[in-house]
């Protein structure tokens, strides 16, 4: 089942120490190209998220964002550092006494002094595992909606492939009737030369057009690239590069198939398929 590599994940789970957030988003990338967005305190785990992700991932420019909101500590559970407050009142009455017009002290200006709350400690060990855990929920939600962008992709090219093998089977069956058509086409013009002609040349002649017409070969690989395609749809592996490859062998042939062409309806067949190998190789450059 092959799989695309846009997609975007969000998933949030609230505990007693706070709600932590992940988001996302992928695009399509020719190497797997991770951009972390952490909170300050989460830097350290950069490494760790890096590494859950590359064994999950394979190709893709992915956008990978966490967001961490403390619990809010009660008014209850407020600790003051009794020892900092008597010190920051001493100091502040020694300059109330020095003052000519001494101020009130204001207790809400003291509670805003760094340290005179103390901050509740975080297990921060339990915080990065419950974010390590949740990182791998996101990271399925992303994978079942790349697989499930993966599948409407993967019918839209195997259509396209239906389509192109009818191509192939029609110009294969035409081709005698073409070569029989240019034959007679070419004698008639001769005919109305009014030329006397060696038949045993013109023979030979044919026949080296013929065989530069043929193009058998051509169509004998289409057929084996196109089954080539099918089978790598059905791998369970990331099968972008090898779906690009054939790609280009497919339009390489239906080049040949056109420069070799004598006949309109074989340059009508390689403008065809040169339109579908386009429309599918669109498509192939977002599969991972």
């Amino acid at each position: 089942m092959i799989k695309s590599m846009t997609a975007f994940a969000r998933v949030q789970q609230s505990e007693k120490f706070g709600t932590l957030t992940w988001e996302l988003r992928s695009v399509n990338s020719r190497y797997l190209d991770i951009n972390c967005r952490l909170p300050e305190d989460f830097r350290a785990q950069e490494g760790r998220v890096r590494e859950c992700i590359n064994k999950r991932l394979q190709r893709g420019k992915l956008e990978c964002g966490l967001r961490f909101i403390p619990e809010q500590v009660t008014e209850s559970g407020l600790e003051v550092n009794d020892n900092l407050v008597k010190s920051l009142i001493n100091a502040c009455q020694q300059i109330n006494a020095r003052l000519h017009q001494p101020s009130e002290i204001n207790p809400v200006d003291l509670l805003t002094w760094p340290g005179v709350v103390a901050e509740p400690e975080q297990d921060y060990k339990s915080i990065y595992e419950a974010s390590e855990r949740l990182l791998l929920m996101a990271l399925d939600e992303l994978i079942e909606n790349r697989l499930r962008e993966g599948e409407r992709m993967q019918i839209l090219i195997q259509d396209r492939c239906a389509s192109m093998q009818q191509i192939v089977d029609k110009v294969r069956l035409q081709l005698p009737e073409v070569q029989q058509r240019y034959r007679e086409k070419l004698t008639a013009r001769l005919e109305e030369l009014k030329t006397s002609v060696d038949r045993e040349r013109l023979e030979q002649e044919l026949v080296f057009l013929a065989q530069k017409m043929d193009v058998d070969e051509e169509l004998d690989r289409l057929d084996a690239h196109l089954k080539e395609l099918d089978d790598v749809l059905d791998r369970d592996e990331a099968v972008g590069r090898r779906l690009d490859f054939l790609m280009q062998e497919l339009n390489r042939e239906a080049n040949t198939l056109g420069s070799k062409s004598a006949d309109i309806s074989t340059t009508q067949a390689s403008v065809e398929l040169k339109v579908l190998i386009e429309q599918m190789r669109e498509q192939i450059q977002n599969i991972e």
